[in-house]
């Protein structure tokens, strides 16, 4: 998978708070018609078309697994920094697991471009998508398991509002 990110950094470094400029959206439009430009008509949205529906069962995945990690660093997944919606039990997990999706968007490419697009997921897609947490990545220079990287984002938010550090630990894109 290769985006240019020529058009994407700069987007980037113009995100204001609230993101007024609608940088974000901007980007995202760019970002889902580069990764799956070769399926026709393809959108990204939670009822849209395959593979859609790969992308939604690896994030509920990664959710779940950021919940967890949130949960055993005595956080509540409910209250969230920017996600707010008391019909939500995990605003804090959407919050924190947002620069975790790529990780799932390429396992998703990957599964697209060996398995083809099909409606339903079959148990052999379920299989790949249910690695995630133990998928390898970098975090602070260090490689180790998705689950453990969400453990410790966990505890530097924790550490960040006892004071004891200033930035979250994310992976290494």
């Amino acid at each position: 998978m290769q985006i240019k990110s020529d058009y994407l950094i700069p987007l980037h470094k113009n995100v204001k708070s609230g993101d007024t400029d609608n940088c974000e959206a901007t980007a995202a439009v760019y970002y889902w018609q580069k990764i799956f430009n070769h399926v026709n008509d393809f959108i990204r949205h939670r009822e849209g078309i395959p593979p859609n529906n790969y992308l939604n069962y690896g994030y509920a995945i990664l959710r779940g697994t950021m919940a967890r990690s949130i949960v055993a660093a005595g956080l509540l997944p409910t209250l969230g920094i920017f996600h707010r919606n008391r019909y939500n039990a995990f605003c804090l997990a959407d919050d924190l697991m947002e620069p975790y999706r790529p990780y799932v968007d390429e396992i998703v490419y990957r599964m697209v471009a060996e398995m083809g697009v099909v409606e339903e997921l079959t148990k052999e897609h379920k299989t790949v998508l249910l690695k995630i947490p133990t998928i390898d990545i970098v975090l602070d220079g260090e490689k180790s398991p998705l689950m453990i990287a969400t453990q410790r984002t966990a505890v530097s938010l924790v550490k960040c509002f006892m004071g004891e550090q200033r930035k979250l630990v994310y992976p290494e894109i």
